[in-house]
């Protein structure tokens, strides 16, 4: 059985897990290594379970637990080739452990293929990993849906779909205008609009189970996400699971079929 697992998400940190077997691949680093393996040990794992780590790109909120974790526990870790360098520039010791994720590859029972995105990054990816019982797609951190994006994640059962804002209530609010600039920008984050034509989209190529993710805690609330991408697959006559994850702790398990694996 493939399970997914949400460790944080949100604008404070990220990271998650996937497990097929024994293999646990571990997606993102973005909180601190202690949180990390506080999360492993309430799924009765280690870091030493952990078969490698894929990061989406070097922002802090991404990879801020990756130095001290790779400093206890040398995992393979996998980066674009841009993210790689920008790494390499703040991580010490990380060039030894790093292999390049500009093309698919394997890692255990996981077939995992990077795919690129659309945020102010040196080389920003997502992945969609396929596994004997399914497969599941990450799309967080981009200011559009790119085609690639779009293609590649098409028919996954399984989709963790940033719904960072609300577009009103970020204009309307408190942040400074270069900062609504960017997030807005196609350099920035999915809006909670721009997530539900997205949703509608894989519902329509068959995704099963949808779980919203990196919501602004300032400009966003998982009820005002959950409505506006509920009722847009509703109009369009969709009715996959969905639900949003929690921003500071481990979430509830996931499946690759889209049943939550709840205890």
């Amino acid at each position: 059985m493939t399970t997914l697992h949400t460790l944080s998400s949100g604008s404070e940190g990220n990271s998650l897990l996937l497990s097929c077997g024994d293999t646990h691949l571990l997606i993102d680093a973005g909180i601190s290594c202690r949180r990390i393996k506080t999360a492993l040990s309430t799924l009765h794992l280690t870091a030493d379970d952990l078969s490698a780590v894929c990061i989406t790109h070097e922002h802090s909120d991404h990879v801020c637990g990756l130095t001290t974790l790779i400093k206890n526990h040398p995992l393979p870790v996998y980066a674009s080739s841009g993210t790689a360098r920008a790494l390499c520039e703040r991580i010490p010791g990380v060039a030894h452990v790093l292999s390049t994720a500009d093309t698919p590859f394997s890692l255990g029972t996981c077939h995992v293929t990077p795919f690129s995105t659309s945020h102010d990054t040196r080389q920003s990816v997502d992945y969609r990993i396929d596994t004997p019982d399914g497969s599941v797609g990450v799309l967080t951190d981009t200011g559009y849906v790119t085609e690639e994006a779009s293609l590649t994640l098409r028919g996954v059962a399984l989709l963790i779909l940033e719904s960072n804002h609300d577009v009103e209530w970020l204009s309307a609010g408190p942040y400074p205008y270069y900062l609504k600039k960017r997030i807005l920008s196609e350099r920035g984050h999915l809006s909670n609009d721009a997530a539900a034509d997205f949703a509608v989209e894989m519902a329509a190529a068959g995704t099963q189970e949808i779980v919203l993710a990196h919501l602004s805690r300032e400009n966003n609330t998982p009820v005002r996400a959950y409505e506006t991408v509920h009722s847009r697959l509703s109009a369009a006559g969709y009715a996959p699971r969905l639900s949003v994850a929690p921003r500071g702790e481990i979430s509830e398990c996931y499946c690759v079929e889209g049943v939550p694996c709840r205890k």
